[in-house]
């Protein structure tokens, strides 16, 4: 059964959706309703398998618990380009 849903969507997307749709031959909603399949279906137990690099580095760095990732990266970008 299907039901109609309403989305709010910026135009300049939607434009480009029902171009990319048009060329394809396929409607936006068939596309949209596909994609939701494929992001329902993915189950969310699978963990992400690590190169072999990132498995040598994991664990190799330990970061104080007060540590704010955002901050510090905010102010190291700010350091390189101002």
């Amino acid at each position: 059964m299907n039901t109609k849903l309403t989305l709010t969507i910026e135009e300049s997307v939607i434009a480009k959706a029902k171009k990319y749709a048009k060329d394809k031959d396929r409607s936006l909603s068939d596309i949209i309703e596909n994609y939701l399949k494929v992001l329902t279906n993915q189950p969310n137990s699978n963990p992400i398998e690590l190169t072999p690099m990132v498995k040598s580095l994991k664990g190799s760095f330990s970061a104080p618990k007060n540590f704010d990732y955002k901050k510090e990266l905010t102010k190291a970008l700010s350091e390189k380009h101002l």
